[in-house]
């Protein structure tokens, strides 16, 4: 690629990072070649479809979750505390961009997802998280990667669109956490 057409392609994903994360990702791809300062054919040119966009921007994306899980393993505490910490990883993950709760928790075992390859990298990660949990018997055997990230992702969701911080969803990830544990990790019953 020639140097000015890289240039115009990095200043397209960074005017899209930003009109994402603020207005979501059905901000008008016209607005964003705006803020670019390139016209809408050089856009297309580079990102034919909205959805290659979304990639281009989302792609560091990627490596990010999997330094979330890392972090999430490295955890320590009670089997609940080291659930909480992922899911606020996750929550954070998938709240980059406005509107970003709802697209990952709708397209989450969509096999036509345009997405789909990204919701594969967070069950990925939710497996990798989940597993030690299971095999210390924290975890209820029946629990499964895309319901953790249907439920949790459904608290980000109200989250993102209710504007609340983390002192409020704390709580409601708590009682999603207390669900997926055993008995015996319930901090209920050792009470």
């Amino acid at each position: 690629m020639r140097a000015d057409a890289q240039r115009n392609r990095d200043k397209i994903v960074e005017a899209a990072q930003e009109a994402f994360r603020c207005g979501g990702y059905d901000v008008p791809l016209d607005q964003i070649a705006k803020a670019a300062e390139v016209g809408p054919g050089t856009l297309y040119r580079h990102f034919p479809t909205r959805d290659d966009l979304v990639d281009a921007v989302m792609a560091p994306w990627v490596a990010g979750v999997e330094a979330a899980a890392d972090r999430a393993l490295e955890a320590t505490g009670t089997p609940r505390e080291r659930l909480l910490a992922w899911f606020d990883e996750y929550v954070r993950l998938i709240a980059v961009h406005k509107g970003g709760p709802a697209k990952f928790t709708i397209a989450l075992g969509d096999e036509g997802s345009p997405i789909k390859h990204k919701c594969g990298v967070l069950l990925a990660a939710h497996e990798r998280v989940l597993a030690p949990l299971r095999e210390e018997g924290a975890l209820r055997a029946d629990v499964t990667a895309i319901e953790v990230g249907r439920l949790v992702g459904g608290v980000a969701m109200v989250a993102d669109s209710g504007q609340l911080d983390t002192a409020a969803t704390g709580p409601m990830l708590g009682v999603v956490a207390d669900g997926f544990l055993t008995l015996e990790h319930h901090p209920a019953s050792s009470a």
